[in-house]
């Protein structure tokens, strides 16, 4: 078991079962009077029954969202408040999030704004959740064709990962998650990406130690850049290393494409431009392509580069207007700048789609 603290506020805990759960709820202190579980059509068939076991002697709702970045709207969020107050669901209630990043985003949107806020905590099924999306209090939905455009920073009471949902995970979306891991290595920890690389065939194998290493050590990693800029004001930007351009990626696919290949896109279009500018090599370059494509994510693609750059314009984290992207000074050294040309962006766009 691992365990990690997040500033005092909430824990992460890491299992290979759900056998301490409710254990971790009572020593954090967190206390309900109502049941809440938010999950979608794929995960309930393996999970919700398993966890509603758990909390056998207390009446559970369950709320169930059809699978996948369409169901990120605000028709849902309100389908959800509907359930909510139809079943008297009050402020001393709880909302337990299980499944990946959608569904994270989703409990957790609800549980800020519900009532002007009520406890959460994050059961990530999916790794990309596991070692991202379900740390740091990032919630939202799309608007408008527009990726997380609405949205707020909500922290959960609690994390529970348990690596063991990975098992039943599709490999396709193991290995999205896989572009999250390998971007902590490049924009901040060079040995870990060396254990990445190292240890890449007993990863996609599932081994169990390896995984259980991967995932802490990104834990690690993202919950130390949190703790120092909670509401993404500094340091937190580098992790959108390759998600500037990822995000206008997956839009331009109509969200057809997963996350962590229009973020793999991404990443190697962001390695272009910090090569363009000397820090970096193209063997660099290369590595990454090599490595995020043994994990199946990073392919050619045949985009149209100005509606890609056009949807980058409305990305939340600009400034005056300006793109800001996450750049490498050298591996494990990530920086902002919102200096880089409308060109060179381009370019580094046409890079990456040409594979």
């Amino acid at each position: 078991m691992y365990n990690i603290n997040i500033d005092k506020k909430y824990n992460i805990y890491i299992e290979e079962d759900f056998y301490n759960f409710k254990k971790f709820l009572k020593k954090d202190n967190i206390n309900y009077n109502n049941l809440v579980i938010i999950t979608d059509d794929n995960v309930c068939k393996y999970y919700l029954d398993t966890i509603k076991s758990i909390f056998i002697e207390e009446k559970v709702y369950s709320y169930i969202i059809k699978s996948g970045e369409q169901s990120k709207n605000l028709n849902e969020i309100y389908n959800i408040y509907q359930f909510l107050l139809n079943n008297n669901i009050d402020r001393k209630s709880l909302i337990i999030a299980l499944g990946g990043g959608v569904v994270g985003d989703i409990a957790g949107f609800v549980a800020a704004t519900y009532m002007r806020g009520i406890k959460f905590i994050q059961i990530p099924t999916s790794l990309l959740a596991q070692v991202d999306s379900s740390i740091g209090g990032k919630t939202g939905v799309d608007f408008l064709n527009k990726k997380n455009i609405i949205g707020s920073f909500y922290n959960p009471s609690l994390v529970y990962i348990n690596i063991t949902t990975l098992k039943t995970l599709p490999k396709e979306h193991f290995e999205n998650g896989m572009a999250e891991v390998i971007k902590h290595g490049y924009i901040l920890d060079k040995e870990y990406l060396d254990f990445i690389l190292y240890k890449k065939e007993k990863i996609k194998n599932l081994d169990k130690d390896t995984l259980l290493q991967m995932i802490y050590k990104s834990c690690k990693i993202k919950a130390n850049i949190v703790c120092i800029d909670e509401k993404e004001k500094g340091i937190r930007e580098i992790l959108n290393f390759g998600h500037t351009f990822g995000h206008s990626i997956e839009t331009e696919s109509n969200f057809n494409m997963l996350h962590g290949e229009s973020v793999a896109m991404g990443i190697i279009a962001s390695m272009y431009i910090s090569y363009i500018y000397g820090y970096i090599t193209k063997e660099h370059i290369q590595q990454a392509k090599d490595i995020l494509s043994y994990f199946n994510i990073y392919n050619k693609q045949n985009f149209n580069i100005d509606n890609i750059y056009k949807n980058m314009l409305y990305d939340k984290k600009n400034d005056n207007k300006k793109i800001k992207i996450i750049m490498l000074r050298n591996i494990g050294k990530a920086f902002s700048t919102d200096e880089i040309s409308e060109e060179t962006i381009k370019d580094a766009i046409k890079y990456s789609l040409e594979g």
